[in-house]
């Protein structure tokens, strides 16, 4: 089984992802901390020296290599990556995709008690303007997110709400 966990930043991807993981023993793979490794540097600072472009085809390429060379996991892929390279056609051919759907105002209040530094797309904004921006992001990439197979909406959603749904797909 092959359980692709997608969202926008903050909505508990790979928080909930490890949990996941840890109750069906099957390996955890954080999709950024992949390419963190593979290039070296963290994500922000290959958004702030090589470009969004450069980061977008890394990402593809790595989820193209992971899927491809692991028999089962559960993925938390970064909040942009089923948008770019046709990306989220291939998760859904691959495995399972759940959208992770919780509102922005919860994601803002998350974000705002974490290191902003460490999301290049939410990086030093201001409150208001937070909320705003992953309303924009949700506006750019709703269209994409709701081709994932399953969706779990809520301002809390649980590993057991995750378990639940795939109980359900049996």
């Amino acid at each position: 089984m092959k359980i692709f966990l997608i969202g926008l930043p903050g909505c508990g991807k790979s928080t909930l992802g490890k949990k996941l993981s840890d109750i069906l023993h099957l390996p955890f793979i954080d999709l950024d901390k992949m390419i963190e490794r593979h290039e070296g540097i963290p994500v922000k600072e290959i958004f702030k020296l090589k470009g969004e472009v450069f980061f977008r085809k890394i990402e593809s390429e790595l989820l193209h290599q992971l899927t491809s060379s692991e028999p089962k996991f559960v993925m938390a892929t970064g909040g942009g990556a089923p948008v770019f390279h046709d990306n989220m056609k291939f998760m859904n051919e691959q495995g399972i995709t759940i959208f992770l759907d919780v509102p922005a105002r919860e994601i803002a209040n998350r974000i705002q008690k974490t290191n902003t530094e460490e999301r290049p797309l939410l990086a030093r904004l201001a409150p208001d303007e937070l909320k705003d921006q992953i309303e924009f992001l949700r506006s750019q990439r709703i269209s994409i997110y709701n081709q994932s197979q399953q969706k779990i909406s809520g301002s809390v959603i649980s590993v057991n709400d995750i378990l639940h749904l795939l109980k359900d797909l049996d």
